[in-house]
């Protein structure tokens, strides 16, 4: 008889698979979360979606399997008023992605889980899932939640691109067209927009930053992109796509390396 091969996503366990994967120390169900909103003129509304479900599927493949790590589906539909106003973003309320995240997430550790990783693709609901992952804390004080974002802490980021597209390149510009050229061409139209901004912005502040602004991408582009995408190819996608794969792996590696807060 052949000997099954354990899934690394969650859907595709049997319930005593689960049972046995949540029983073991420091067990911990990763969950993507992207969008469905869109990405300028060039880029699919799943962007964010189809970035952070690639990068975990790689990771875990260079995860052993005895270690009692596995992907959850990955959360397509986010939280994204800021590009409402662009025809195919599909938005869903703060309130809603609050109570899906308390609720799955109260589950999984009646199941017996210890950590839950909330893997973040989509730069605009950072903040909620932050505030949800505290209000998930109430309910199940014995899960550790860990709302991280896919692109925070990457080491090597600054080498790849530009300082003005780091500060400014804030949405479907050259490090997103660049990995989507990389990962799902296919998907990529020709358009390449450039929209910088140009107003005069106090020191200080920022759209994104320390003290931030709550914009809207209506009042910043007529494309949807907010940056600079012209210089956008496939070599700087691969690099991104090798930076991510490798900062999660490790981060990962670590973190299941660890009793770390169990």
């Amino acid at each position: 008889m052949n000997s099954k091969s354990i899934p690394n996503d969650y859907e595709n366990l049997s319930w005593p698979e689960v049972k046995n994967i949540a029983s073991k120390k420091g067990s911990t169900i990763i969950w993507p979360f992207g969008a469905v909103e869109q990405h300028g003129p060039q880029l699919p509304l799943a962007t964010d979606s189809i970035f952070v479900d690639e990068i975990v599927n790689e990771v875990l493949k260079l995860i052993p399997e005895e270690i009692p790590l596995k992907k959850f589906p990955t959360q397509y539909f986010g939280f994204s008023p800021e590009h409402i106003g662009f025809d195919g973003t599909i938005t869903l309320s703060s309130s809603l992605l609050t109570n899906l995240i308390v609720e799955v997430g109260s589950q999984l550790s009646e199941i017996g889980f210890d950590r839950l990783i909330l893997l973040n693709g989509h730069g605009g609901q950072i903040s909620l899932l932050n505030t949800a992952s505290r209000e998930l804390k109430n309910i199940a004080p014995d899960l550790s939640i860990f709302p991280c974002f896919l692109w925070s802490g990457v080491d090597g980021l600054s080498d790849l691109i530009p300082e003005s597209e780091l500060e400014n390149g804030l949405h479907a510009s050259l490090a997103e067209t660049s990995l989507m050229l990389k990962m799902k061409p296919e998907l990529v139209g020709d358009e390449r927009p450039c929209e910088n901004i140009n107003a005069q912005i106090p020191k200080g502040w920022s759209l994104e930053g320390d003290a931030p602004l709550a914009w809207v991408t209506k009042e910043l582009s007529n494309s949807g992109v907010i940056g600079d995408s012209r210089g956008a190819n496939e070599e700087l996608g691969h690099d991104l796509k090798k930076l991510l794969i490798n900062h999660w792996y490790n981060m990962l590696l670590s973190l299941m390396s660890s009793d770390w807060p169990c």
